[in-house]
């Protein structure tokens, strides 16, 4: 009998793109895999466009579109003159995804079979749709093994204390390196109005039959032996976590017009920005990339989204007017060393192509996994959510990169971004670097291949799902 999972992504491209990844690892392995997806409750062409390039590169995967949730009352206390809701766009989407779990109880109903649900780290309100229809359910945790380990202490803390009083002095949790209070989200700090329902959410983790990370043991080798010896969890137990990365997207867009742009550059030359679909900055800071940039004198290929008004997290953005956004003649004096592009690229591919030379990056964690796959040196600028602890592992533990000097304040200088592009493409340092990157490519390639770790992993786990669907 094939095992039927079905795989619940919550919202945002961040989480589905992993999600997608992890779809082809059940299929690979003979399961069945449907992929039930909430779309955004405001239109989002961003998600749209990842689904439909999801579903096209995936045949085999059946994507379905869960009904939108019943319309919620009215609440008089959080609308404005407007009449739209004014509440943090974070309890917005928690609010949202619980919304959702009756449409998931419906779908799962109608289906034949379901042998395991896996959810999205934040789809918490999920488990309770397993436990009222008596499926296994695990956790799919998108982000690196040491956030996890993080996140499991904090949701279990007394959180009165905000972390943002105590600034720049050292925080220390099992199975990460010491490191400063403010490189925590900002999102969970106790007065943030996202801090309950993330940490509520987070809280819950260890209710799911076990976690899948994706990560790859030998990259996080001190917070992954922290969860096994259940260091992160002080008043529970720990459920099983299966290491089973670095799941990554192949890539595959041939005809896009960087990609033609970069095979007329030499090889390592290039220096590739891209901050995510959630990344953006104001026009201010837009312009000391670019000044750095130019007078850095190094090739460049650049990914540009429209500023994004703080309201409007959750809006479309529109398309950015660059002449506009840039330093006046940018575009004319570097023709002929960078290529700038609008709202996106097919980041996976530019990555992995032979001229681009390293990576400055949000440190997103999908983001620094295709970084590191590709074998690039990051340049870490981390924007919001977990990015900054990301940073800190990737800096300190994992040393497969450098920071850009004023991420966590006002702004980036020009000077920094020069210094930095110049360092990592020229020095001896960089060299380094990237060597060190292209060794623990070859260790992320290794733990994904048969008889790896990653894929040892995902065969213990898929024997656990059958010793408990036995009756």
């Amino acid at each position: 009998m094939k095992r039927s999972v079905v795989l619940y992504p919550g919202l945002g491209v961040g989480h589905l793109t992993p999600m997608v990844e992890l779809a082809k690892v059940f299929l690979h392995h003979g399961a069945a895999v449907t992929v039930a997806l909430v779309e955004p409750p405001t239109n989002s062409p961003d998600f749209s466009a990842a689904v439909a390039r999801a579903a096209a590169s995936n045949p085999s995967v059946t994507f379905h579109v869960l009904p939108p949730p019943p319309p919620a009352p009215a609440d008089p206390s959080s609308t404005d003159n407007g009449g739209t809701s004014s509440a943090h766009h974070i309890v917005l989407m928690f609010d949202y995804l619980k919304a959702m779990c009756a449409p998931l109880r419906d779908f799962l109903r109608s289906l034949p079979a379901v042998d395991a649900l896996v959810l999205d780290m934040f789809c918490g309100d999920a488990l309770d749709v397993a436990a009222e229809l008596n499926l296994p359910v695990f956790y799919f945790y998108a982000s690196g093994a040491g956030d996890l380990a993080i996140f499991l202490n904090l949701a279990r803390m007394d959180t009165s204390t905000t972390f943002a009083e105590l600034g720049d002095s050292l925080v220390s949790f099992p199975g990460a390196p010491p490191f400063k209070a403010s490189d925590l989200p900002k999102e969970i700090s106790a007065g943030s109005p996202g801090a309950k329902p993330i940490l509520g959410a987070l809280y819950r983790l260890p209710e799911a039959n076990g976690i899948l990370v994706n990560t790859f043991e030998s990259l996080e080798t001190r917070a992954v032996r922290a969860l096994r010896d259940g260091l992160c969890v002080p008043d529970r137990s720990t459920p099983p976590v299966y290491c089973i990365g670095p799941l990554v997207s192949g890539g595959g867009e041939k005809g896009h017009e960087c990609l033609r742009w970069l095979d007329t550059q030499p090889e390592n030359s290039v220096v590739f920005l891209s901050f995510g679909s959630m990344g953006t900055f104001p026009k201010k800071q837009l312009e000391e990339i670019a000044i750095g940039l130019e007078k850095s004198g190094q090739r460049f290929l650049w990914v540009v989204r429209s500023p994004r008004n703080p309201e409007g997290m959750l809006r479309p953005l529109p398309e950015p007017d660059l002449d506009a956004l840039l330093p006046e003649g940018f575009l004319g004096r570097t023709k002929d060393t960078g290529l700038v592009l609008k709202s996106w690229a097919p980041q996976v591919d530019v990555l992995r192509h032979r001229a681009t030379g390293a990576f400055v990056t949000h440190c997103g964690w999908n983001s620094t996994l295709e970084g590191i796959t590709a074998g690039l040196p990051l340049l870490c600028w981390p924007l919001y959510a977990e990015q900054r602890m990301n940073k800190v592992f990737i800096v300190e533990e994992m040393k497969l990169g450098v920071e850009m000097k004023g991420y966590d304040e006002e702004l980036v200088k020009a000077e920094e971004v020069e210094t930095k592009v110049r360092w990592v493409m020229e020095s001896e340092g960089g060299q380094a670097l990237r060597k060190r990157v292209e060794e623990v490519k070859g260790r992320a390639i290794e733990a994904i291949g048969e008889g790896g770790s990653s894929h040892a992993a995902f065969v213990e786990f898929l024997k656990d799902l059958d010793n408990m669907s036995l009756p």
